[in-house]
């Protein structure tokens, strides 16, 4: 492997941090401590919560792990599989609600996951520790309970006992109670399950105090929870899932105090949507994961030095192996521009880049037309898994793409009125339980939640997480994300006609006039049109210039075309029209005809009149008029008061 080339060993590392632990770059130094990751491993917070993707399993697994950079205590990881999930949503209990009933099945895996761990822990870490009263109680609870250390059951089996234990009577004995005598007289099997609960809990908090395992002579238990999105459903029971896993916790975390630390990992989507009356306790214990370009590029480059070595410096990587730029655009802007703000989607699209180059192509550096290709690949896996991402949540969000194809990236709130109320009827139809979300504020609303449109705020275009403020009324521009643009075959920022060329530009471009045609000193008829064709277009762009309000992607788009125009009267020289075969009356009005429909295309747009467009509408038919009365009359009687 040596003789290869350093492009052929670059590597970013695997998209999901269970594989990226045993195969890939994540304890090998391609994990990058972020703010998230410190909150975690200090204790500040509890929830660390972040978009599919944005990095909490990495920190779950970083902590899990026994390197540098993992929790230096005991640890137990809870992830959910189905069965289990399933088993937690069917829990209930007579005399409580949902969420209550599920908090205690949680509160018990936690006592007992607790318990497992100080039995272990007694006999390893205290000298005698394992003789107290307390941390005996708890072995003898755990075997009578089927929850002996060592054992080999799986979550779902010891969930499956634990409900119907606490639905019954478990097994207390071990701590001088007979259940089914100390707890007769509770009025709900609810209660009684509570009763029930406490003593354990009880137990549990006293083995801590016995053994002095408060926090400070020795790391805390850390006890996380992690994928809780493989059993949501959106569901109220999954809602009580949820939300009873919070409740638990909390009332965990003030029992046990600083012997046990909590972590529960939940994606944005799916605490953001619970609603309850205990929700506003939490905010202190939230932890959002956010990532910025320059994050993003840190953690590229230590994954890219985790697969080729140390030395390779920022420099190299985006200089060299990477093209400096793509489209006149700064590399590293390119490639993260087009990218939603998370790990997951940088792996893959510079791993993709790499692919093209080396894999398909064995280059040893990458090339623009390498990054081009993979972001059009890229596009389309992004495209396909948003509605992969919220398909529980929002599962209409693939037919909402359509109003969006082949057409510019910037859509208004009146153009995407006019798309909607064509899609409507079939929308309603086809997902009726869904017809409020399905309403021009509710589709705006889904649409920037889920990262896809950008609003326009001042000069600025703000995504999903980038501040917290939802759409306002008032707001009236967005941008579909740079992500997506590729895959909806939305290039350009505006719905504009390109300019296509009037005259013979292959005989323009050889050279092929009159030679003789050039000397002329005098400005005849065709001259005096093509100028003042020139003159229309410089009227133009000065009227764009002077609309600072517009987005700058709208500007540079009709300057753009409007260029086109102008490029291509400066390539035919002064008297030589006729000499190459154009009529230059067909040309002008060929081309007063373009504006015409350039004109129609920014009023249908939907900008606000604030923005400048109308006046830049005005100032394209105003030219129009005055091209059509100088093509339509002789010299000096066109109409214009320039004196031509």
């Amino acid at each position: 492997m040596a003789d290869q080339p350093q492009l052929a060993q670059l590597h970013f590392g695997r998209e999901d941090a269970e594989r990226d632990v045993t195969e890939g770059l994540l304890l090998r130094g391609g994990f990058l401590p972020n703010a998230a990751y410190r909150g975690a491993l200090g204790g500040r917070k509890m929830l660390i919560i972040g978009r599919k993707g944005s990095g909490k399993s990495a920190i779950c697994m970083q902590l899990m792990s026994d390197s540098e950079g993992g929790h230096r205590g005991g640890k137990v990881l809870v992830t959910p599989d189905e069965a289990a999930g399933e088993e937690i949503r069917r829990f209930e209990l007579q005399g409580l609600p949902g969420d209550s009933a599920k908090a205690l099945i949680w509160r018990y895996v936690f006592a007992v996951h607790a318990a497992r761990y100080l039995v272990d822990h007694a006999k390893g870490a205290h000298e005698g520790g394992h003789k107290t009263d307390s941390v005996k109680a708890l072995g003898r609870f755990l075997k009578q309970n089927g929850e002996a250390p060592g054992g080999s059951g799986r979550l779902v089996e010891r969930l499956a006992q634990a409900a119907r234990g606490l639905q019954t009577s478990l097994s207390l004995e071990a701590f001088g109670i007979k259940a089914s005598v100390d707890l007769a007289q509770s009025p709900s099997e609810g209660a009684r399950a509570a009763g029930q609960l406490e003593i354990v809990e009880q137990g549990v908090a006293a083995a801590f105090g016995d053994l002095g395992c408060d926090g400070a002579v020795h790391p805390p238990f850390l006890l996380m929870v992690d994928q809780l999105e493989q059993v949501w459903s959106a569901e109220p029971d999954s809602n009580s899932m949820v939300i009873g896993l919070l409740l638990a916790a909390k009332h965990a975390a003030s029992l046990y105090g600083r012997s046990v630390r909590f972590l529960l990992f939940l994606r944005a989507d799916i605490y953001d949507s619970l609603s309850f009356a205990e929700g506003d306790k939490f905010h202190g214990d939230e932890l959002r994961i956010s990532w910025t370009e320059q994050a993003l590029r840190n953690l590229a480059l230590a994954r890219a030095r985790a697969s080729v070595g140390e030395d390779l410096t920022e420099e190299r990587l985006w200089k060299e192996l990477f093209p400096q730029t793509v489209d006149g655009e700064e590399i590293t802007r390119h490639l993260f521009g087009r990218c939603l703000p998370r790990p997951r989607d940088a792996i893959q699209l510079l791993n993709l880049c790499q692919e093209k180059a080396w894999l398909d192509h064995e280059r040893d550096r990458i090339t623009e037309a390498d990054v081009a290709q993979a972001g059009r690949q890229f596009s389309e896996w992004k495209l396909k898994d948003l509605t992969s991402e919220y398909l529980v949540a929002h599962p209409f969000l693939r037919q909402l793409f359509p109003l969006f194809q082949n057409t510019g990236y910037v859509v208004t709130r009146a153009a995407l009125t006019r798309r909607l109320e064509a899609a409507v009827d079939t929308l309603h139809h086809d997902f009726p339980a869904y017809a409020n979300a399905l309403s021009l504020p509710g589709v705006i609303d889904v649409l920037h939640g889920v990262g896809f449109l950008g609003v326009r705020r001042g000069n600025d275009v703000v995504y999903a997480g980038d501040d917290g403020l939802p759409v306002q009324p008032h707001e009236t521009e967005f941008q579909v994300h740079p992500c997506f643009r590729a895959a909806l075959g939305a290039r350009t920022a505006f719905d504009l006609r390109r300019y296509e060329p009037q005259v013979a530009g292959a005989r323009i471009a050889s050279g092929s006039f009159s030679p003789g045609a050039s000397g002329s000193s005098s400005l005849n008829r065709d001259d005096r049109l093509l100028m003042q064709l020139a003159r229309s277009c410089h009227s133009i762009l000065a009227q764009v210039g002077r609309a600072v309000a517009l987005t700058q992607d709208v500007r540079d788009e009709i300057t753009l075309e409007i260029n086109r125009v102008l490029d291509e009267v400066n390539r035919i020289p002064l008297g030589t029209a006729a000499s190459m075969g154009i009529d230059v009356d067909d040309h002008l009005l060929a081309t007063a005809h373009y504006f015409t429909t350039l004109a129609a295309q920014l009023r249908a747009g939907g900008l606000e009149e604030s923005t400048g467009i109308g006046d830049v509408a005005r100032r394209v038919e105003e030219e129009v008029r005055r091209l059509r009365r100088a093509a339509g009359g002789s010299y000096g009687s066109s109409g214009d008061s320039s004196g031509y």
